[in-house]
């Protein structure tokens, strides 16, 4: 919500400063999120008036000016603008003065040999509208030497705050100037609106046409008929208010609905009544119709959208945007002025269905002052005939306004139990009150009100509500941090495992020398279908730009992305990881938590870039395979349970990539190269090599471990290792062959690893020659050499039996 100061200055008389007013909104709960102050942007810029303009010496289009700026003594500059003239008064920048449409700041110079002490600015400079092919041309009466910014009253500054959901009533200026009032900051002007007598009947009757049931939609609509109206340009002053919030004018009778909006918080429409056929009805919209609406879309309507239709067909969405048929423009002489009242959940579906944000949604949505709906249309009709002439019907209005709300009984020690403020009742009621409360005591019940809240608050439901408005004006400094009391057990954790894994998840990966991205959860639609998305269901009803048109159904598009840009700007070694959520259905559980990596270049886990002892060789898919264990085992998940299947989703390259599974049905996740084909379409060059588990996938731990971990077991003895070379089929795979090795004794045999993978000449074809290193840890005495013969041949054996293989010759 934005307001200028001049403005909230008229609704309240107050002396405060800018500083003041800020701090007492936050204060009050109305958080300041922005002060813009144009003295202090322009504040450097002067009236001054050309002495005389000569031209320069040195080149034919420049002149050099005697500039009074106000001083004792002239200024002299070089200006360009073909309109620098003797006698003519403009703007001028001193140096050291900023020029914030050229974003550099004004200091003396020599142009062309002449020496130049400032600049004379148009108003494309100051970032104004206004003729910038030359300097500003100014009055005669412009006072010289005088302030530009406060004399062409630029100087007024802009409020920004932000408005809790609940907080409708301060989604107005004259409702932010009655809390500034309530909390001793000034008073509150104005009263309420005069009616204007109607002239005649209105000739347009509203209809609700509603079944009983719906009643809620509707409650009120109010309709007025302005005959003999001249519409045009607004005034200054009102244009200056629309565009100090950025509100563009359009015309006079458009421009009063708007500042209606603002200024009160009260949405209109305003209806050409020569473009209206017959009478207004407001009803659900039927199935197949459809509206043009002002903002020049056409939008597809169902029976849960309320809408004003007159006998043509739709004119409106209620509350939300009017159609651009029956819009007011310079030609409009009689216009119908229309206030009504909408039920907020309604407007809310039919604003996010149709995804339309507007002014009056923002409103309606959160609820508008009932009570105000005919004041308003009579306010707003008070504006018409002002700036617009003619002459005004009778108010034509359907429906009824909603019972008010109930009286709520308040204890004032209620103030007391739930924020430990002590306060006297007489000044609680005091701030009631002035916050628009009505009051009355309780006979009999000492200590206790009825209170009713004003129409403008629909927030305020109970005795709570009560006293938070209390203590915002009294103040939340006076609240005393106090620790919740413990019962003297110790507290169980906040956190969910899945919590916990995803704050694991980060420190392991980090740990591992990976840099944490945080990307879009958006990736184009080429995108979404390479990597297993681009379903319907997840593509966005209005995506902020083409290539973020689809939910991801994966972390590594955007991780792609972002070491593409880092590439673009010569960082190409890089290691990203992403935690966030991937989406694979619209269903409640199509949506999970995943854990990704990617690795590109040289940045390998022990290091990136070149070194001296080597060259440095690119990241394979054994690097990213180590960071998805390493996270694994952080995670608490053994990898001896994880299933390695080899090949993996069709953007991987297939003979460079696993699946990891738990049983064929749970799949937790894959790492790989990523295929060429893939980069292609990613315009990305690679090697990238990049893992994804999905933390939901993994299961949970046992609540009470089946055994304990094992106490550490050293040997006194020197641990030994044996090679073998095993020939076995081309499909064997080594996980196999180290698994039937460690088989053959498990408290011996403490390590297996492979160091030699051969297929060549002496290898018959489709077989390979796989070496195994094995590690021997004897525990109770030294082996001897039969010993360790008939261990060797224990492991040939198993291997022999399990894979087929046999010792290589």
């Amino acid at each position: 919500m934005k307001f200028t100061l001049s403005w909230l200055k008229t609704h309240l008389d107050t002396e405060a400063s800018l500083t003041e007013i800020a701090d007492t909104l936050t204060r009050i709960g109305l958080e300041v999120e922005g002060l813009e102050d144009p003295a202090e942007t322009l504040g450097g810029f002067r009236i001054a008036r050309i002495v005389t303009a000569e031209p320069h010496p040195n080149a034919d289009r420049l002149r050099v000016c005697q500039v009074d700026v106000g001083a004792a003594q002239t200024v002299q500059v070089v200006c360009g603008a073909p309109n620098a003239r003797a006698g003519l008064k403009t703007v001028f920048a001193p140096p050291g003065t900023y020029i914030p449409a050229k974003d550099f700041t004004i200091a003396k110079g020599v142009i062309r040999g002449v020496e130049s002490g400032g600049m004379m600015c148009s108003p494309e400079e100051l970032g104004l509208d206004g003729d910038s092919s030359g300097i500003f041309e100014l009055p005669e009466d412009a006072p010289v030497g005088a302030s530009y910014a406060a004399y062409a009253g630029l100087d007024d500054p802009l409020i920004d705050i932000n408005l809790t959901p609940n907080r409708s009533d301060a989604a107005s200026v004259y409702g932010i100037a009655r809390d500034l009032a309530a909390a001793g900051l000034g008073l509150l002007k104005g009263e309420a609106p005069a009616p204007v007598a109607g002239a005649f009947p209105c000739p347009v009757t509203p209809k609700l046409d509603f079944a009983a049931e719906d009643a809620k939609l509707a409650p009120l609509f109010a309709l007025r008929l302005v005959r003999g109206v001249k519409n045009g340009p607004s005034p200054d002053w009102l244009r200056a208010r629309l565009k100090s919030i950025g509100l563009r004018p359009i015309n006079a009778l458009v421009d009063i609905t708007n500042f209606m909006t603002f200024d009160r918080g009260r949405p209109l429409h305003v209806f050409d009544a020569a473009k209206v056929a017959g009478g207004l009805a407001i009803r659900r919209a039927r199935a197949g119709e459809s509206l043009v609406a002002l903002d020049g879309k056409t939008y597809a309507l169902d029976e849960n959208i309320v809408v004003i239709a007159d006998d043509t067909g739709v004119q409106s969405l209620a509350g939300v945007m009017g159609g651009e048929s029956t819009g007011c423009d310079e030609t409009t002489t009689d216009v119908l002025i229309e206030s009504a009242l909408w039920d907020p959940a309604n407007i809310a579906q039919t604003g996010r269905k149709l995804g339309i944000v507007s002014d009056a949604r923002y409103r309606f949505e959160r609820g508008v002052d009932p009570e105000f709906t005919v004041p308003g249309l009579e306010l707003a009709t008070r504006l018409a005939l002002d700036l617009c002439g003619g002459e005004a019907s009778e108010i034509a209005v359907a429906g009824a306004l909603p019972a008010p709300a109930e009286a709520i009984d308040f204890p004032f020690a209620e103030v007391r139990r739930l924020t430990g403020v002590s306060l006297d009742p007489s000044d609680m009621a005091a701030k009631l009150e002035e916050l628009g409360f009505a009051l009355a005591a309780q006979p009999g019940n000492a200590g206790h009100i009825q209170v009713r809240a004003p129409s403008w608050r629909p927030d305020i439901e109970g005795k709570a509500d009560l006293v938070e408005e209390i203590i915002r004006l009294a103040g939340l400094d006076r609240v005393t941090p106090t620790p919740l009391e413990r019962d003297g057990a110790v507290a169980g954790p906040v956190l969910t495992l899945l919590q916990r894994r995803v704050r694991g998840s980060r420190r392991a990966l980090a740990a591992r020398g990976l840099v944490e991205a945080v990307t879009w959860s958006f990736i184009s639609k080429p995108q979404a279908e390479l990597f297993g998305g681009g379903a319907p269901e997840l593509a966005l009803a209005n995506p902020i730009a083409a290539d973020l048109s689809d939910m991801r159904p994966s972390l590594i598009p955007g991780l792609i992305a972002a070491a593409k840009a880092n590439a673009a700007r010569g960082l190409g070694d890089i290691a990203l990881f992403e935690v966030g959520q991937i989406f694979k259905t619209d269903a409640e559980n199509g949506q999970f938590i995943a854990a990704s990596g990617l690795r590109r270049g040289t940045a390998k886990p022990a290091g990136a870039g070149r070194h001296w002892d080597g060259k440095a060789g690119p990241v394979d898919v054994f690097d990213v395979k180590a960071d998805l264990f390493a996270l694994l085992s952080a995670l608490g998940v053994s990898a001896q349970a994880v299933q390695l299947v080899p090949g993996g989703p069709a953007f991987l390259h297939p003979g460079r990539s696993a699946t990891l599974q738990f049983g064929p049905k749970n799949i937790l996740g894959w790492f790989g190269e990523l295929h060429p084909r893939a980069l292609e379409t990613l315009d990305a060059t690679g090697p990238l090599v990049a893992f994804e588990i999905l933390l939901d996938a993994l299961p949970a731990p046992k609540a009470k471990p089946t055994r304990a971990k094992p106490k550490l077991d050293l040997s006194d003895f020197q641990p030994l290792e044996r090679d073998f070379a095993f020939i076995v089929d081309h499909d064997v795979k080594a996980a196999d062959l180290i698994k039937a090795a460690q088989g053959a004794d498990r408290h011996m045999i403490v390590n297996v690893g492979v160091f030699d993978l051969y297929e060549g000449p002496g290898v018959p074809s489709g077989k390979k020659s796989v070496a195994l290193n094995v590690t021997l840890q004897p525990r109770e005495k030294t082996l001897t050499d039969l010993e360790i013969e008939a261990l060797s041949g224990k492991i040939v054996a198993e291997v022999a039996k399990k894979t087929g293989g046999a010792l290589r010759g």
